[in-house]
């Protein structure tokens, strides 16, 4: 609660409510947002590569949210070209230092560390898009004056990650073992310290 208190206390999360926000902060973490989504379809791979096979359960729930995810970051670089960005300076581009730790730090619990702790990222990136996207989405419509097409990350995952919320409930619900919900509680507790961060 205390790290997901510190994401939601991000100045920007306000201004957005208020709809006091520039263009060019929209774009900036659209950019960081492109940064991290590419990496989601691979972290996914990567994640069920890694589980044995007393795992089958989840790698068919990992099967269910590749078919999701993928191509998502498309439509960011999308969202980037309607408001006037440069897509493809974005694509070519680094991310910030909190995103890229964010991505080093999910590579390493999985390769090095316990590949359970990935859901971590997916309770923090899913749970903050169903209680912020959709209110910023609308904030940003009327107070940037953007077309719906600049937002079809920010409205789609308001509402696609309400099913999905869901979903991750009944999976999380059949995780039993002690240390597999210790990585997934750290993973979302350092998540939250650096998506935070990144806002």
């Amino acid at each position: 609660a205390q790290d997901r208190e510190h994401l939601f206390n991000a100045p920007i999360i306000d201004a957005c409510r208020r709809g006091e926000i520039s263009q060019d902060a929209y774009l900036a973490f659209l950019a960081q947002a492109y940064y991290h989504v590419r990496h989601t379809v691979p972290l996914l791979m990567a994640t069920g590569g890694k589980l044995g096979q007393e795992y089958e359960w989840v790698r068919g729930a990992i099967a269910e949210y590749i078919d999701e995810e993928y191509g998502h970051q498309e439509w960011i670089l999308n969202d980037i070209r309607v408001c006037g960005g440069d897509a493809e300076a974005v694509r070519h581009g680094q991310p910030g230092l909190p995103i890229e730790l964010m991505v080093a730090f999910l590579y390493d619990q999985i390769q090095r560390g316990n590949p359970m702790g990935f859901f971590g990222m997916v309770q923090v990136l899913e749970g903050t898009s169903v209680a912020i996207a959709l209110t910023v989405a609308d904030q940003l419509k009327k107070g940037l004056g953007l077309p719906p097409q600049a937002m079809s990350y920010l409205s789609s995952h308001g509402a696609l990650d309400q099913e999905h919320l869901t979903f991750f409930a009944s999976l999380m619900d059949r995780v039993d073992s002690p240390a597999d919900q210790a990585a997934i509680i750290h993973a979302a507790k350092v998540v939250y310290r650096l998506y935070g961060e990144m806002l």
